[in-house]
């Protein structure tokens, strides 16, 4: 089993002023390890098919990821910024599935 340690992204909800909510990319460093490591191609709308991952990595999480396990947006892994599809909390860790490509925000 392959080992991981990187980058998990969250969208926290901040009040920046009074009566005004707006969300934050906060970038966290975990530990943890690689159970399933695969790839495909989906058929897309464009001429290129888009690579999809189907990777599980589990991460030894801390009370942080507990409490904001629902703000998960992204993890950073070989070079690139993934979206997360799934997330299984089995303490003292959280089971992740890896899918597409992120596109969003990021600090």
């Amino acid at each position: 089993m392959a080992k991981f340690y990187g980058i998990i992204g969250y969208s926290v909800t901040e009040e920046t002023s009074p009566g005004v909510w707006t969300e934050s990319i906060t970038e966290r460093n975990y530990y943890g390890d690689v159970i399933r490591n695969t790839r495909r191609w989906q058929p897309g709308e464009g001429l290129n098919d888009n690579l999809t991952i189907n990777n599980i990595i589990s991460i030894v999480a801390d009370p942080f990821a507990y409490q904001h396990f629902h703000a998960i947006r992204y993890i950073k892994w070989m070079g690139a910024s993934w979206k997360i599809d799934n997330i299984e909390v089995q303490r003292p860790r959280l089971i992740l599935t890896i899918g597409g490509v992120y596109n969003g925000p990021q600090t």
